[in-house]
């Protein structure tokens, strides 16, 4: 056991650089997969022609294939095409592409638990479908998604995992740079999972926060 501890002393900073990196990945991947999948999600309930069935067609290609693929694709069959990317940007992509086929689907549900009263209430008013969408029913379309998103960052966060692939470093490479120099693959692979458990554990305490304070909100 002391073997452990003074591995995971020594192991420590690259292991908590490696969660850095993995943490900025996650989150630029939420936002940037939560832009695009709000606006999949906005033209598949407004149903535009030819737009909606596009955005289907993404949304039920990103969940049927496995990320691992996603991210083969991107990094390496593009460069085919004349399309080459680095491998940052290549996983960024790829965690944004995937994660909003998921968020925009939270979204879409989220929206459609909104009571129907609500648009004829708006409507009777004068409010257009955009300002509808924009005043009433999505701040309380977000409300009910909020379980959802969450879900959907705490598994991105693990997801992140595969970019490792094509050697961004990121924690799982992190572990893997240091078990190829102390042969130590168990105590080190623990440690990571401990890690990523840490993360997840966090963003769930931060769910349960903004669910709290959300509800809150609605009850006034």
């Amino acid at each position: 056991m002391g073997d452990w501890m003074a591995l995971f002393e020594a192991a420590l900073p690259v292991l908590l650089q490696g969660a850095a990196h993995t943490l900025l990945f996650a989150l630029v991947a939420m936002v940037l997969g939560l832009a695009l999948g709000f606006a999949v999600a906005m033209v598949r309930v407004a149903k535009l022609p030819v737009l909606s069935q596009l955005a289907a067609f993404y949304v039920s290609a990103m969940r049927g294939t496995p990320l691992l693929v996603q991210i083969f694709v991107i990094y390496y069959g593009l460069p085919g095409v004349g399309l080459e990317l680095d491998p940052v940007p290549a996983g960024v992509l790829a965690l944004t592409l995937n994660v909003a086929a998921y968020l925009s689907e939270s979204l879409r549900g989220g929206i459609a638990g909104v009571a129907k009263g609500q648009w004829d209430a708006a409507f009777s008013l004068g409010f257009t479908w955009w300002q509808t969408m924009r005043h009433i029913i999505a701040p309380q379309a977000l409300r009910l998604s909020v379980p959802s998103l969450s879900n959907s960052l705490i598994s991105l966060i693990k997801d992140t995992s595969l970019v490792s692939v094509i050697t961004v470093t990121e924690l799982m490479l992190a572990t893997k740079e240091v078990i190829a120099q102390t042969f130590q693959p168990l105590p080190l692979y623990l440690a990571a999972a401990a890690i990523y458990w840490a993360l997840s554990a966090l963003f769930e305490r931060l769910q349960r926060h903004v669910e709290n304070r959300l509800n809150l909100a609605h009850q006034r």
